[in-house]
């Protein structure tokens, strides 16, 4: 690959995505860490691009290990409550400082998938009812269907959490 900037180069090069890059590479290594879900399975990519977009979203990723700081950050933004979609969206409206066209369209496409992929969420009421309220005739096993960044988005705030 060509290095981002070039002196003199002409451009015709294409520009390399290193923010989203590195931002990716930190959410992987954050729930790899947290060893909570198979790396093969599609919830586990949803928590890895919400966690990079999250990490690219604010303000570009440090270099190196991520600070205490910067840890923190990130457990408020992905907690259960937080308004994490609207603050995306608008994010994704605003330049973001350090990044190319490149990486911003890499990001916007992680987007896209995480709000149009809808994946299988666990019904805990598909279960069985309350121990505290009768059990009427037997219903069909209710399936319900979520976008992925609702999924992947607890799983990248639990990483954040074992980290």
């Amino acid at each position: 690959m060509p290095p981002e900037h070039h002196e003199g180069s002409g451009e015709a090069e294409l520009p390399v995505p290193m923010a989203w890059m590195y931002a990716e590479y930190l959410a992987d290594e954050l729930l790899r860490t947290g060893d909570l879900m198979e790396p093969a399975t599609l919830e586990y990519r949803a928590g890895r691009d919400a966690l990079a977009l999250t990490i690219f979203l604010l303000d570009g990723a440090v270099a190196g290990a991520l600070p205490a700081a910067r840890v923190d950050e990130l457990r408020l933004l992905t907690a259960y409550g937080s308004q994490w979609r609207r603050w995306v969206c608008e994010r994704l409206r605003s330049p973001v400082r350090g990044c190319t066209d490149a990486d911003l369209a890499l990001a916007r496409a992680a987007w896209r998938w995480l709000e149009e992929t809808e994946l299988l969420a666990a019904d805990l009421e598909a279960i069985g009812p309350p121990p505290w309220e009768p059990e009427e005739g037997a219903e069909e096993e209710s399936q319900v269907w979520t976008p992925a960044w609702q999924l992947g988005l607890p799983l990248g705030h639990l990483a954040v959490h074992l980290y």
